[in-house]
């Protein structure tokens, strides 16, 4: 985890009532990994689905609860708890959201939410028709309006009962802590403030006629948690991504293209003044050499599609790297190393991070990743399965070192 400054400081964390409560001890054990205090309110709710023993072992603490707020003692329990820092609710419920937009006080969470004078983080959990439904996108949309943040709800499965996937599942753990120890305390580190980072992300479609197309499965997610977690570290970030099911960044400039020549005029001219340029774009090795404009009808046999190369928008970049960090991303499925190693000299990389597609758990589309970091001399750092918000702050990590090493400008603006 990124190194913060929060000790001293107290984090307010409300568990709603979603099967997500259970993952709020790791939230909690985080934040305090971060140098937080942490305090913690259970609602009813919550407490069908996590025990208030977990959540006070996690805390080191006693779990503040609607029964506790009634018992007898000389401060209002809700006021007491409002003086912290920042709040996050953690697996924020339909009825939370209502609560808190309509101004609500029935339970302890209410009545106390009603009293924060600090930042306020929602960090949704429910399936994708209650948060798609209007009068709970208004509720959302309130809160903001009052200066409430968000977290998600990202794109994934969620619940055990055969729901399915979509938008709704809950951000992880090691996302929530990080989010609430960059974003909602000043004094948290900022290593990247000021400089221009450019990211790029998800597939590129690459059409042999108006509705046909040779493409990947990429699912943008690792590009995407680059992008958040530059943003979180201060940096101007631009996120260049073809065609996902991933909602816009608040505070990312998100440039939106499908094929792989869209891509590269957009990331070499974001790239002109950035500070570090992050290609973990998913780019179509090759393009029809001739596409056609109108639907060709289906043929008895064979048929042979004439393809030509794309270019090489990681070597381009490399040609004319002048002082930025450039990073890489590279799938192998063996002799792995010694390959992304040559990929970094022959595209004057800093460094590639190697991607094992056939492993369990980290092929496309996952929350996870398990890479190995290497650089051109073949030196090299294998990672465990990571969730990608992981994997992306040590990726900026090792960019910042390179950006601190000496040998490199900069990039602020203005300057």
């Amino acid at each position: 985890m990124t190194q913060v400054q929060a000790q001293g400081k107290t984090v307010l964390v409300i568990v709603g009532g979603s099967m997500a409560a259970v993952k709020a001890p790791t939230v909690l054990r985080r934040l305090r990994e971060g140098g937080a205090k942490v305090q913690v309110i259970a609602t009813r709710a919550a407490l069908a689905f996590i025990t208030e023993l977990s959540l006070s072992t996690a805390a080191d603490g006693p779990v503040a609860t609607d029964e506790s707020w009634f018992a007898p003692r000389p401060e209002a329990q809700h006021l007491t708890l409002a003086k912290a820092d920042a709040a996050v609710v953690v697996g924020a419920s339909a009825e939370l959201l209502a609560g808190a937009a309509g101004g609500h006080a029935s339970d302890l969470a209410q009545a106390t939410l009603l009293s924060v004078r600090g930042p306020v983080l929602w960090v949704p959990a429910m399936n994708e028709a209650m948060w798609h439904h209007p009068a709970v996108q208004a509720n959302a949309e309130q809160l903001r309006r009052w200066g409430h943040t968000f977290l998600g709800p990202e794109v994934g499965r969620f619940g055990t009962r055969g729901e399915g996937s979509g938008v709704g599942r809950m951000a992880e753990p090691e996302d929530i802590a990080a989010t609430v120890l960059a974003r909602l305390f000043p004094g948290a580190a900022q290593d990247l403030a000021g400089l221009k980072v450019i990211v790029s992300a998800g597939p590129t479609r690459e059409y042999l006629d108006p509705v046909r197309f040779i493409s990947n499965p990429s699912s943008g997610k690792m590009g995407f948690a680059v992008a958040e977690e530059a943003r979180d570290r201060g940096a101007q970030v631009t996120l260049v991504t073809g065609p996902v099911n991933l909602p816009d960044l608040q505070g990312v400039r998100v440039v939106r293209i499908e094929t792989a020549l869209e891509l590269r005029d957009a990331v070499l001219e974001a790239a002109q003044d950035a500070a570090v340029v992050v290609m973990t774009a998913a780019v179509a090795d090759y393009r029809a050499a001739e596409r056609s404009g109108e639907k060709q009808a289906k043929v008895a046999g064979d048929v042979t599609v004439h393809l030509t190369p794309n270019p090489d928008i990681l070597a381009e970049l490399g040609q004319h790297k002048g002082d930025r960090v450039l990073v890489g991303f590279a799938m192998e499925t063996h002799a792995g190393v010694e390959r992304a190693a040559l990929k970094a000299q022959r595209k004057n990389a800093d460094f590639i991070l190697l991607n094992y597609p056939t492993r369990e758990g980290t092929a496309f589309g996952g929350d996870d990743n398990e890479v190995t970091l290497v650089r051109p001399d073949g030196s090299h750092e294998a990672w465990p399965r990571l969730s990608k918000r992981e994997v992306a702050r040590r990726l900026l990590d090792e960019a910042a070192q390179h950006l601190a090493a000496g040998t490199r400008k900069t990039h602020r603006m203005g300057d």
